[in-house]
C-alpha cells in the first residue's frame, strides 16, 4: 500500500470515482463501463489506457477485475489531504494602492546575502520569454490586471470543475488566493500596477485542483496536463505536515510524473517543482513529492542566508530560495484586501529556472 498513515483521526473517505486500466480500444472500455453500471468519464490526463470511471452505487471491484480479462488494474479513489504551503509568518499586507517593492531579494537593497542577481539577469535579457509555467493550486485569477497580459489558456484547466476556467472560488469562507499569489510571483506583467514577476515575460497558466476533493486521479490529471506544451509545473502544496504522515504520489500521480519526464525528453524543462516545507522537525523526505526523483525540491532561506526555524533537512532538497519572511514585506496578488502572505520561494525558484 503506497500511503502509510499513522494518524487515526483521519478516516479514509471513499469516492464514487474509480481508476481503471484497460487493454483495448475505446469501444471496449465503454462496453465494460456499461456492463457494470459505470460511467466512463474519459482518459486520465495523458495516461494512455487509464480511464476514470464513476459509479453512483456500490461497485464490486472483484466482479470487474475477475470477469474481464482486458482489465489490468482497478482502484477505487479515496480523498487525499493536501495542504497549501503557506508562510508561517502570517503577515498581512493590503494591495489597495499601486506600488512596487523589491520583494525578490534581487540586490543588496533588501539586505539579502548572497543576492540572487535577478535585476542583473533582467538587464541581460533573461525575462522568461518563451517559457510556459503552470501553477497547480486552488486556481488563478486569469482576469487579474497583473496576470492578464501573460495569461495562457492553453496552460490552464479546472480539474476540480472539469472545465476550461481555472478561476478560484471566491465564495464565502473560500480562501483561494494561494494560486494567484504564486502565479504573480512568477509572471506578473511588467506593466503591473503593484508588483512584477521575476519572469515577467513568461506565459502563466493555472490548474485548479486543490479546491475540492483531491484524489490520485485529480493529481495525475493535473500533473499530466499538456506536458508537450508546459515547460514547468509549480506546486506549493503537499501531504499533511504533522510529524506523523508518510505520504507521496499515488500510482497514477507517480506515473504522470514519470511520463512527463519521458514525454519532454529533449525539451528544456518539463519538471515539477515541489516545495520542501516543515514544522515538526521530522524529515522532509517524509513528503514523497519533494522526495521524488521526478521533481525538483525547493527549500527556503531567510534574507540573511540562515535557516528558518521550521526548516526540515533531507538529501532530496536540490535548491534554496529566499522565503521573504522575517521583516521583509511581500507584495502579493489578491482581489481580497487582507490576504496573508504565502510562501513564495517555490514560485521564485520556478522563475529563476
Amino acid at each position: 500500500m503506497f500511503v502509510f498513515q499513522h494518524s487515526l483521526c483521519h478516516a479514509i473517505i471513499y469516492t464514487n470515482d474509480w481508476a481503471i486500466r484497460v487493454r483495448g480500444d475505446l469501444q471496449s472500455v465503454n462496453r465494460i463501463a456499461d456492463k457494470y453500471g459505470f460511467t466512463n468519464m474519459g482518459q486520465i490526463g495523458e495516461l494512455k489506457r487509464y480511464y476514470r470511471f464513476c459509479h453512483h452505487k456500490t461497485a464490486n471491484r472483484s466482479s470487474v477485475s475477475n470477469k474481464e480479462v482486458t482489465v489490468e488494474w482497478l482502484q477505487q479513489q479515496v480523498v487525499l489531504r493536501r495542504v497549501k504551503r503557506d508562510s508561517r509568518a502570517g503577515r498581512i499586507f493590503s494591495l489597495d494602492v499601486p506600488l512596487f517593492a523589491p520583494q525578490h531579494c534581487s540586490d543588496e537593497s533588501m539586505g539579502c546575502q548572497p543576492r540572487m542577481n535577478i535585476a542583473a539577469a533582467w538587464r541581460r535579457g533573461h525575462t522568461g520569454k518563451g517559457v510556459v509555467v503552470s501553477v497547480l493550486d486552488d486556481g488563478i485569477e486569469r482576469e487579474h490586471p497583473d496576470l492578464k497580459p501573460n495569461y495562457d489558456p492553453l496552460a490552464s484547466y479546472d480539474v476540480s470543475g472539469q472545465d476550461q476556467d481555472p478561476s478560484p472560488n471566491y465564495s464565502d469562507n473560500a480562501e483561494n488566493y494561494h494560486g494567484t499569489q504564486c502565479a504573480g510571483m512568477v509572471a506578473a506583467a511588467k506593466s503591473s500596477h503593484c508588483t512584477v514577476g521575476v519572469s515577467f515575460h513568461a506565459r502563466i497558466g493555472g490548474i485548479r485542483m486543490l479546491d475540492g476533493d483531491v484524489t490520485d486521479i485529480v493529481e495525475a490529471q493535473s500533473l499530466s496536463f499538456r506536458p508537450q506544451y508546459i515547460d514547468i509545473y509549480s506546486a506549493s502544496w503537499g501531504p499533511e505536515d504533522d510529524g506523523a504522515t508518510l505520504e507521496g504520489p499515488g500510482p497514477l500521480a507517480h506515473l504522470a510524473l514519470q511520463n512527463g519526464i519521458k514525454t519532454v525528453r529533449g525539451r528544456r524543462w518539463g519538471r515539477g517543482m515541489f516545495v520542501g516545507f516543515g514544522s515538526f522537525l521530522d524529515h522532509c523526505s517524509c513528503d514523497g513529492y519533494s522526495n521524488s526523483i521526478y521533481t525538483i525540491s525547493i527549500s527556503s532561506s531567510t534574507r540573511r542566508g540562515s535557516q528558518p526555524d521550521y526548516l526540515e533537512q533531507c538529501t532530496s532538497t536540490l535548491a534554496t530560495a529566499y522565503t521573504g519572511m522575517e521583516t521583509v514585506r511581500a507584495v502579493v496578488l489578491c482581489f481580497q484586501l487582507n490576504c496573508p502572505s504565502v510562501v513564495l520561494f517555490v514560485p521564485l525558484a520556478v522563475s529563476i529556472l
